[in-house]
């Protein structure tokens, strides 16, 4: 199989909406940092920084690793759904369901996807 199987392509979707999930908070974070009064602006701003790195890292995964069926793209996104996984749990035991629920789905999406063997075949093909 010389394309990309479906699997991955819907891997590719999790991976890049959820760098652009961190883009907004980060893009957000830092708004409303330089238009409000936080109550740290260096924490604030950290916060945002991060936020934007972890986008750019996610959007680098999706895009130029995924995407293009680079090997090395499958163990970073693999391991962005494992941490997906805890931070849903650390929500929903915060009494955040309508926020853990979902992003469990999400996760779970792309543990499934990047895992499966049309995206393993694509990425390793025979070994």
């Amino acid at each position: 199989m010389n394309g990309r199987p479906l699997t991955l392509l819907i891997a590719v979707v999790v991976v890049a909406l959820e760098g652009l999930v961190a883009l907004g908070l980060g893009v957000l974070v830092a708004v409303q940092t330089l238009t409000g009064a936080p109550d740290n602006v260096t924490t604030a701003l950290a916060e945002s920084g991060f936020a934007l790195l972890v986008a750019a890292g996610l959007l680098w995964v999706a895009w130029g690793g995924l995407f293009r069926m680079e090997r090395w793209g499958r163990s970073p996104a693999v391991l962005t759904q494992i941490f997906m996984l805890l931070i849903a749990v650390t929500l929903i035991q915060s009494d955040q369901p309508q926020l853990g629920i979902p992003l469990i789905v999400v996760a779970l999406t792309g543990l499934v996807t990047l895992l499966a063997p049309p995206t393993t075949h694509a990425l390793y093909g025979d070994g």
